[in-house]
């Protein structure tokens, strides 16, 4: 055992075989032994040996727990539940194999089970944690039910029952068991019954967490629609505390629903239960003004009072009603803000909410009037005026957050803001000074006017300057250099090297973020829709398998999460869990990385048939089956991870997320069925019954030509649906989310030659069924078929011709499109040499059998039918094709390695010297990603070369 924890396993597998020649039958010293076998990669013998161990069914702990470790090693954890299903047969009053039985069905989700087993432990010991693992089983049970009528009138009113059970008898002991019971009556939608709980004796239990109960009561009153209570209870509460932002929304709600309903308090009694009700805005009014009068004898001073008043604003604004009520201009009390908050980094993010509340018209004199009470001072006259320390840095950097959001800079023309940017840089450089004893792994006070001259560059260059685009990189490289941790200039560079085609640097960046866990999901996008598009197609493997690794771990992990769940008592935490699960398992970014991956795959390994049969079996994949959960899809990306202060009108908006979600579950759509209808090529190829035999639909040929044929009719509906979609024409802010690769791949297209490739699949399978004889007419459409093929994909080449890289006028001008019409170009080659292939397998036996008839009749010449000429002539031309292309990828490669990029100049703007030397590491690093690109790209298309020459018949 202490080898194996070393991680020295052919040690341990030693130690084992000793210990087991002096006593052949110890059950332990086997399954560790598996355990070394499992982990030197020898996994059918270390099952072998395990499933040895598990039919004597032992009871002894060492085996077991050793077991347990092996098979959660293979990822086999029902065959733990077995392991203990026979333990507990054995040894029926043990507490401990009892329980290990509990959270073996939980690892699986048997949730059914688990109730059982959870009321097995609690007759053996009657602890009250092993019932409400029962009670919590069946809340599972109505979660997981597929009809949610068997959910409320089944499963919970068991659960209800039971709980009610232990209160009459007066057996609840801790709080998790209030809060299961507080669950059930929620989700039986019995607000009032679980009101009385929280608010009765039990909920005295209720103290982990701060304000527990109070949160409990508002959200039931809230579904009662008990507006004097969510009123009477906010009210209390913001007494307590001032600065609790949730309760001024809450009591802002209650207040205009009780003006809307003309609530009036009862002459004699309470007002409610929580007590005394505001229902008019005077009330409100008042009450808002108090907390800020209160605010200012408080030792720290609070922002929400501050911020309710300018809530109270905009609701009443929004009613039509603001001017009686005298609560002051919104720009003084944002002025008077910003004098009590400015110097702190969440000023921007408070008045960003309130900002559509200021006139237009006001906007300039209002930042005028914040810069006059930041204290600047300049160094000599016409200079800059910078901060002396790092509170007005702050005060400065809010009031440029707000110019740029207010849409001030732009407004501004193309001489103006080149002024503005390098007034930011100015700064930028000057804050460097305080933040000298900053750590490696700490911000610069001044990262934000560096990010924002990038974003006003971007601006221009979205105007058509394009030396713009190569200055934000040398600005944000520079920024790096200060502040290697600041993940807004790795991701803004990441986003711009990808738009200019270039993904050499994007690997090494996203890598030093260090994205953890969930981020796989949400911002891996950022890899995975650029790599294998520019060529990389090494990187795009590898950024593949590190999202698909986060989503297979998922599965077990979350298992785990739920466990201790169970242990601790965190009932309310194992619904949460589980939906966490079902939200990555139905993840649109899943979906796409497991269908580009097994496409990449086919790419990189399926040179001929043989292989590509090899390759479809080795990732079980097939024409039938389709994996995803179209209906369920979500779109986990965060499309807000960069920084932007953009005004609404230019920032992501909620249509923009939902034509993206769109257009991306179209081209994933399109994907999928391509893998579908290559993974179907194989299944055609077995030899096939003369036509007039009965047994055609019984060997499942047939049925698989009709898998095919109907998998491109549904293709053909996914490209009129992409090809609508692509009208709209729609354009997606520059940091917003990415377009997909669907624009490409019709515009060269490639999709009218992948369409077509599997079109003739279907007339070679007819050719095959019919025989040569009597086929002119299908022997003539694949010769044109052939032909039109050919045309097609030397138009597609057509397409990627021009210099990837240009200089011009001293300005570099990339060419991604070029570069993704290739890799769309060596894609479907590939698919043309499998089809290609099976066209192959189809037509050798005819020819063979012709030969024996020939060598039969002893006659000199048999006539060829025109399909061999066809096919031929076809293979020979797509060798002339692919050779062409690889001439003209050597060209590219010489082209690029000669480009000198010295002497570019960026005019309009005076360089520093500092500067130049991040331009050059910048055009640099896009050089030598165009180089490794065309070098990826060249390599594989060599490989479908060799392939070629094989295929000639």
């Amino acid at each position: 055992a202490d080898y194996l924890d070393n991680g020295n396993n052919k040690m341990a597998i030693q130690q084992a075989d000793k210990l087991l020649k002096k006593h052949k039958d110890l059950h332990c010293a086997k399954v560790l032994k598996a355990i070394g076998l499992q982990r030197t990669g020898k996994q059918d013998e270390a099952y072998a040996l395990a499933q040895e161990v598990a039919a004597l069914e032992p009871t002894d702990d060492n085996s077991l727990q050793a077991l347990t470790i092996l098979y959660r090693e293979m990822h086999r954890p029902e065959l733990v539940t077995k392991l203990y299903e026979a333990a507990v047969k054995k040894v029926p009053n043990s507490e401990e194999y009892h329980s290990h039985l509990f959270m073996a069905y939980a690892r699986v989700g048997e949730y059914k089970k688990m109730q059982q087993a959870g009321m097995a432990l609690y007759k053996i010991v009657p602890k009250n944690p092993y019932y409400f693992w029962s009670v919590m089983s069946l809340i599972m049970q109505s979660i997981s039910a597929q009809d949610e009528n068997l959910s409320k009138t089944m499963f919970l009113p068991l659960a209800e029952r039971m709980v009610e059970k232990m209160v009459k008898e007066d057996k609840i002991e801790a709080e998790a068991e209030v809060e299961l019971y507080y669950m059930i009556l929620e989700r039986l939608e019995k607000y009032k019954e679980a009101l009385d709980v929280v608010r009765g004796k039990l909920g005295e239990k209720l103290t982990s967490e701060l304000q527990s109960r109070e949160n409990k009561c508002m959200a039931m009153y809230k579904k009662l629609c008990r507006w004097p209570e969510c009123n009477a209870l906010s009210r209390r509460l913001l007494l307590k505390n001032s600065d609790d932002w949730q309760f001024y929304i809450t009591y802002f709600d209650s207040v205009f629903q009780l003006i809307d309903e003309s609530w009036t308090p009862p002459a004699e009694e309470e007002h409610s239960l929580e007590g005394e009700v505001h229902y008019s805005i005077e009330q409100a009014v008042k009450f808002i003004e108090e907390r800020i009068t209160e605010e200012s004898k408080s030792s720290r001073p609070l922002r929400g009072p501050y911020l309710a008043k300018l809530e109270l604003i905009r609701r009443l604004r929004y009613r039509g009603c603001n001017d009686e009520y005298k609560l002051g201009d919104p720009e003084e009390l944002m002025f008077q803000y910003f004098k009590k908050f400015g110097d702190k980094p969440c000023c921007f993010t408070d008045l960003k909410v309130f900002v559509d509340l200021l006139p237009s018209s006001q906007y300039t004199k209002f930042i005028s009037q914040l810069l006059e009470v930041i204290p600047l001072s300049a160094a000599a006259e016409g200079e800059i005026a910078l901060p002396a320390d790092i509170k007005a840095l702050q005060q400065h950097l809010c009031v440029v957050q707000l110019s740029r959001l207010l849409g001030i800079y732009h407004a501004m023309e193309k001489q103006q803001k080149l002024t503005v940017v390098q007034e930011l840089m100015l700064r930028y450089r000057h804050g460097l000074e305080f933040g000298k004893s900053c750590l490696k792994t700490e911000l610069q006070f001044s990262d934000y006017y560096c990010l924002l001259a990038v974003h006003l560059l971007l601006d221009l260059w979205l105007e058509g300057e394009e030396t713009a685009v190569w200055q934000c990189l040398t600005l944000l490289e520079e920024g790096l250099s200060h502040s290697p941790s600041n993940a807004q200039f790795k991701l803004l560079l990441i986003r711009i090297y990808c738009r200019l085609g270039a993904f050499e640097p994007v690997a090494e960046l996203y890598s030093s973020l260090d994205a953890k866990h969930i981020q796989h999901d949400t911002i891996g996008y950022l890899l995975t829709r650029y790599a294998e598009a520019l060529g990389h197609y090494a990187a795009a493997s590898q950024s593949c398998n590190f999202a698909l690794r986060f989503f297979h771990s998922n599965q077990k992990d979350t298992s785990e999460y739920i466990i201790q769940a169970y242990k601790y008592g965190a009932f309310e935490k194992i619904p949460e869990f589980i939906a966490f699960r079902n939200r990555l398992n139905s993840s649109l970014h899943f979906a796409q990385v497991r269908t580009e991956r097994m496409l990449l795959d086919l790419l990189l390994e399926a040179n001929i048939s043989t292989s590509l049969e090899e390759s479809i079996k080795s990732m079980s994949l097939s024409p039938e089956e389709d994996d995803i959960p179209w209906r369920d899809l979500r779109d986990n990306r965060d499309l807000t991870v960069l920084f932007s202060w953009d005004p609404k009108d230019r920032d992501i908006s909620e249509e923009h997320r939902k034509l993206s979600l769109e257009e991306e579950t179209l081209w994933l759509r399109i994907r999928s069925l391509t893998l579908r209808l290559v993974s179907g090529l194989p299944t055609l190829t077995h030899t096939i019954q003369p036509k007039n035999s009965e047994k055609t639909t019984e060997n499942g040929v047939s049925s698989k030509i009709d898998t095919i044929r109907s998998l491109l009719q549904q293709l053909e509906v996914a490209v009129d649906s992409g090809k609508k979609f692509l009208e709209q024409k729609i354009q997606y802010p520059v940091l917003g989310p990415p377009p997909t690769r669907m624009a490409g791949f019709f515009s060269n297209g490639s999709c009218q030659c992948q369409t077509s490739l599997f079109y003739l699949v279907s007339d070679i399978y007819e050719l095959d069924t019919n025989g040569l004889e009597d086929s002119a007419e299908i022997q003539e459409r694949i010769g044109n078929s052939f032909k039109s093929l050919v045309e097609r994909l030397t138009e597609l080449f057509n397409k990627c011709k021009g210099d990837l890289i240009e200089v011009r006028d001293g300005t570099l001008k990339t060419h991604p499109n070029l570069l993704e019409n290739l890799v769309f170009f060596v894609e479907t080659i590939s698919i043309a040499l499998w089809v290609s292939s099976y066209c192959d397998s189809v037509l050798r036996p005819f020819k063979s059998n012709l030969q024996k008839k020939k060598k039969k009749k002893k006659e000199s010449s048999v006539a060829m039918p025109p399909v061999f000429t066809h096919f031929l002539d076809y293979v020979t031309e797509l060798q002339t094709l692919t050779s062409n292309v690889i001439d003209h990828i050597k060209g590219l490669e010489i082209i690029l390695t000669a480009l000198k990029l010295e002497e570019l100049s960026l005019k309009d703007t005076l360089l520093l010297q500092e500067e130049k030397k991040f331009t050059k590491t910048v055009q640099g690093k896009v050089q030598s990603s165009y180089h490794h690109s065309v070098q990826e790209i060249g390599e594989l298309l060599k490989k479908r070369l060799d392939t070629i020459k094989k295929l000639k018949i």
